[in-house]
């Protein structure tokens, strides 16, 4: 598998993740939480961060200039999914009191404020409305932040061979020398 095989099944994960989000809240009525949201804009600017990349299909440095935006973006999402697990298995009576949404943060409160505000989760961000095999929303977000994550960490290693090596040309583009 080449990185650039990599970056188009990043994309492709990302954009059916966003679709299913959009699906929750728009057929099944499901609000997303601040947390819900912040993990939602790491997916956005993973999924643009990869298509940009398998478009783009640049050389060795252009490939882990990439990597490196995708595993941090990744990262990022974990902390905020792992966050936001951590509230859901909070006891009632520690778990925040629920605060306004994002978008009204965003407008009222001067940006640093409403960030912060924000990456500390509220109740509502402890609230487990959606399961699937036992796995709440942002649990099944840090799984896929993780193995997005261990991908582009490959892709770190050695841009120019992924995982395998491409068949007769001993994994080396033309323009990798």
């Amino acid at each position: 598998m080449t990185s650039r095989s990599i970056f188009l099944f990043i994309f492709l994960a990302c954009a059916a993740l966003m679709a299913f989000g959009f699906y929750l809240q728009y057929a099944q009525g499901l609000e997303p939480c601040v947390l819900c949201m912040v993990q939602r804009l790491f997916f956005m600017l993973l999924g643009l961060t990869a298509l940009i990349a398998f478009l783009q299909n640049p050389a060795r440095t252009g490939t882990r200039i990439y990597a490196f935006l995708t595993a941090l973006f990744s990262a990022c999402g974990a902390g905020i999914a792992g966050r936001q697990i951590w509230l859901q298995h909070l006891p009632p009576d520690k778990v925040p009191e629920c605060g306004p949404d994002l978008f009204f943060m965003l407008e009222t409160y001067p940006l640093t404020e409403a960030l912060m505000t924000a990456l500390k989760g509220t109740g509502d961000c402890a609230e487990v409305v959606w399961t699937f095999l036992g796995g709440s929303i942002p649990q099944w977000a840090i799984v896929v932040f993780i193995g997005i994550f261990i991908l582009s960490v490959i892709i770190l290693i050695n841009p120019g061979v992924a995982m395998l090596k491409r068949l007769g040309r001993g994994g080396k583009r033309k323009h990798d020398h």
